[in-house]
């Protein structure tokens, strides 16, 4: 059975379904970058919402938005199945706990009607605009934090008359729109993966509006807020073989579902211009300080993806589970947790960090989650760079030691050359793949070639002490293998 509104009422008993009038609800939230991670937790939680108490939350509705290309499949997808979309929550014993989300009730694809978007953002009834662009759609230096003026998409929509095509661009003329009209500005949350991604938001976002009108910027600064957030849900990309498993458990044909774990987390930062919808209700962690949660969540979870998916790739395994459930690797990710990640972090309110790191393996092993390791290697230098380089960097402050960290970027360094121990190729997925693969594949001739990019690495290159664990780490990659690298790093005694 197809999903839509005029099946829900026809869908398996198995299936939680909506039961609130989505025909009532208004549009409060316009959301870019509705992918699945989007549709796992926001919208998961919004949906949350609406079924609890439906009254105080049905002006908290969902627009999502697309901006690039790839983003017309979700358009078709959601507008055939009226904005309805499959959640499953696989359970590591193969259970799944199914629903139907519908808090998303519109979906507008930039490229066709920019204007539309503008018109939606300008509305008084939006209150929020949040954000899951990914690392790099900030386009910002991981290292420098300065917004890049001279990126070619922006200059495009600051040219006089443009019509914009950037999440920046869209945002910027509604705001400014709103200022024209008297209207506040509405919250701009960020929910991506980036140390404090309000700030970056706000940084970012008035640079260009800086750019585009100085006395907008100054009105956006003296009156929009720009919460950060702590966000956690492992959602893999969604494969053919989950919506075959949705019709055969289900009879439920739904194009584009996600699949992703029961674990979820979300902390947040309570500053908002015009309200938000009552997320403690449903579990959120609604804080005055993100800071704690975020650097746990970054330091911990995403840099050992980070730690476990380059030496796991050139061992030869392509599933996540499958490397956490290595005894080898998991020590390795253990090791990195406890004895370079966990010193960096500050007291986390409520939370144990010996069970949340033991969680954390458990997670990573969960066989019906079927994340790869590949996913996890994509886009590195929009992700080392913000997730592990800090980790070094504060251990080189403190005196800590950085072995394991120093360790795993060489392992990406060895990843980045493309071919794997067993001389197969591997397709390097990352913005940055034409310059850092020819780097990488210097490396013989000049070892530190990889780390002199200071715009991923700052300055590392320049201190003694990483360089050395660097190198030896490198050297063995090249010279006995990611998995006798791992071996030695984790029963090595002395690993500062």
């Amino acid at each position: 059975m197809k999903l839509s509104a005029a099946t829900l009422d026809r869908l398996s008993d198995d299936v939680d379904v909506p039961r609130y009038d989505r025909s009532a609800i208004t549009t409060g939230i316009v959301h870019f970058g509705v992918g699945g991670f989007h549709r796992a937790h926001q919208a998961m939680y919004v949906d949350r919402l609406l079924r609890t108490d439906f009254e105080s939350a049905s002006r908290w509705g969902i627009c999502g938005v697309g901006v690039l290309p790839g983003d017309r499949r979700m358009k078709d997808v959601l507008d055939a199945q009226d904005c309805l979309y499959t959640l499953a929550l696989r359970h590591a014993d193969g259970s799944w706990d199914t629903s139907v989300i519908g808090s998303i009730t519109e979906y507008l694809f930039a490229p066709d009607d920019p204007e539309a978007v503008i018109e939606k953002l300008a509305h008084g009834d939006t209150r929020i605009v949040s954000l899951t662009v990914t690392e790099g759609g900030y386009n910002f230096s991981a290292t420098t934090g300065e917004f890049d003026a001279e990126n070619f998409a922006v200059r495009a929509d600051l040219a006089p008359g443009a019509v914009p095509g950037t999440t920046f661009g869209l945002v910027c003329e509604a705001l400014s729109r709103r200022k024209d009209r008297g209207l506040e500005p509405f919250t701009i949350m960020s929910c991506d993966n980036i140390e404090g991604n309000g700030h970056i938001a706000r940084s970012t976002f008035t640079a260009f509006a800086r750019l585009k009108d100085p006395a907008l910027a100054q009105w956006i600064t003296d009156n929009a807020r720009f919460p950060n957030s702590m966000v956690d849900r492992i959602t893999p990309v969604t494969t053919p073989d989950v919506v075959d498993e949705l019709a055969a458990r289900y009879d439920l044909e739904d194009a584009w579902p996600v699949a992703a774990e029961p674990f979820t987390q979300w902390a947040l930062e309570d500053s908002f211009t015009l309200g938000r919808p009552a997320f403690e209700d449903v579990g959120v962690q609604v804080v005055d300080d993100v800071t704690p949660y975020e650097l746990m969540k970054l330091r911990l979870l995403n840099a050992s993806h980070q730690a476990l998916c380059y030496v796991g790739y050139l061992s030869g395994y392509r599933l996540v589970h499958d490397v956490t459930q290595d005894p080898l690797f998991a020590r390795f990710l253990l090791r990195y947790m406890d004895e370079e990640a966990t010193p960096t972090l500050q007291p986390v309110p409520g939370i144990d960090l010996a069970d949340y790191k033991r969680t954390l393996i458990e997670r990573f092993s969960n066989p019906e989650i079927r994340d790869t390791v590949a996913r996890l290697c994509a886009e590195s230098s929009d992700r080392i760079p913000k997730w592990l380089v800090p980790v070094v960097r504060a251990n080189l402050e403190s005196g800590g030691p950085i072995t394991l960290s120093a360790a795993v970027i060489a392992s990406w360094a060895r990843y980045a050359e493309g071919v794997d121990e067993q001389g197969e190729s591997i397709e390097i997925v990352d913005r940055l793949k034409d310059s850092l693969v020819p780097v990488a594949r210097s490396q013989h001739d000049d070892p530190l070639a990889f780390v002199r990019n200071r715009d991923l690495f700052g300055d590392l290159v320049d201190d003694e002490r990483f360089t050395a664990a660097y190198l030896a780490a490198l050297d063995g990659f090249h010279t006995r293998g990611a998995r006798a690298v791992v071996e030695d790093l984790v029963n090595r005694p002395d690993r500062a």
